[in-house]
């Protein structure tokens, strides 16, 4: 199932899966967070930032798994760190990624209820995704990149179509004065975007999975900006038809600018049901991804592959998406967890990079004496 040799992803797949990653519950509230911390239409510039810097964190995390040819990061970091260090940083990233696992299936689980499923009971909403999730790992990580390449298409083509038919509600002035209160809100801004844009850390993984790993540099540049830019053209659509005030109160901006408006005369006049369509497989793809990366780091770190793995794990998710109580909840634990992500994955890979470095280079000098 995890076995390095069998399960090798291609160039586009390994896109694809950071791409659909990042594309999450996030791009749902990401205008509101954003807008919340700038307090102003130049919301969408601290959004770019946030994509550039977390390329820059791609690209660092890259470089520290090519220095360890077909090996993850719960593999090489006990090598770097010792084993008692080692084993206990791959744990924190095991919890991490289960816990990012329950917060995205609490959102679609949350979003499916408001829209679709009122009054449903939220386990019968959880349950069924949970073992569709054990199901389709079961295949490994070649089923899990297969799905995302059915899905990429799609969400791009349904996501284009319903931006492009609301710009008839976009009101210019909504995005205007431009730098009206200078930069120090927009950098204020970056730290809420950032975390939006958290998902490159998956490529400590994905680097051993590919086929051509010297070129997952320019894949992972490719896999964060995709997001970006759809998260930009969100934010910007928003805060044109919302304005800034309006968005301020909304819990789910990006299906009420869907809301908002009608097109006459077509078979389907109101489009929220395509978002949530299109944004409930995107969030089942992180789900998948994260329950994927937690498995395979028990699996790794035990030294044995073993689906029980598959089967012990959904109930602890369970157990972790129901233990927010309401919605504000749910926002604080992913605030939570992108907190932890920015500290986790701007200090440690830099720092395992570093000392990477320093002992090739020790290993150099003393062969040479």
């Amino acid at each position: 199932m995890f076995t390095l040799k069998k399960n090798k992803i291609t160039n586009v797949q390994t896109v694809v899966i950071i791409t659909n990653y990042i594309l999450a519950a996030g791009i749902l509230t990401l205008p509101r967070t954003s807008v919340e911390a700038v307090k102003t239409p130049d919301a969408w510039i601290s959004v770019l930032l946030g994509g550039v810097i977390s390329i820059l964190l791609g690209i660092i995390m890259v470089k520290l798994s090519q220095r360890f040819p077909e090996k993850t990061f719960y593999q090489y970091c006990p090598e770097l760190l010792g084993k008692v260090f080692g084993t206990l940083l791959s744990c924190f990233l095991i919890v991490y990624f289960l816990t990012i696992a329950a917060f995205e299936l609490r959102v679609l689980v949350e979003v499916t209820s408001y829209l679709l499923l009122e009054e449903t009971p939220r386990w019968a909403i959880t349950i069924p995704f949970l073992w569709i999730g054990v199901y389709l790992l079961a295949g490994g990580i070649n089923s899990l990149a297969r799905m995302f390449e059915i899905i990429f298409p799609i969400t791009v083509f349904f996501f284009l179509l319903i931006i492009m038919m609301s710009f008839k509600i976009i009101e210019p002035d909504n995005l205007r004065p431009f730098l009206g209160a200078g930069i120090l809100p927009i950098m204020k801004g970056v730290k809420s975007t950032i975390i939006s844009f958290i998902g490159a850390e998956i490529m400590l993984l994905l680097v051993a999975f590919m086929e051509e790993p010297k070129k997952a540099v320019k894949l992972v540049m490719i896999g964060v900006a995709i997001p970006t830019i759809f998260a930009l053209i969100t934010v910007v659509m928003v805060i044109g038809a919302l304005s800034v005030n309006g968005v301020f109160h909304q819990t789910w901006p990006t299906l009420e600018l869907i809301r908002s408006y009608e097109i006459e005369g077509l078979i389907f006049e109101r489009f929220e049901s395509f978002l949530l369509v299109i944004w409930t497989m995107q969030i089942f793809s992180t789900f998948c991804i994260t329950y994927f990366s937690s498995a395979l780091g028990l699996n790794q770190l035990l030294k044995r592959e073993s689906r029980l793995v598959l089967l012990v794990l959904p109930a602890i998710i369970y157990i972790i998406s129901s233990i927010p109580k309401s919605i504000f909840e749910v926002f604080k634990l992913g605030d939570y967890i992108g907190k932890i992500s920015i500290v986790f994955f701007t200090v440690i890979p830099l720092f395992l990079l570093l000392m990477a470095k320093w002992k090739v280079s020790s290993n150099d000098q003393s062969s040479s004496s």
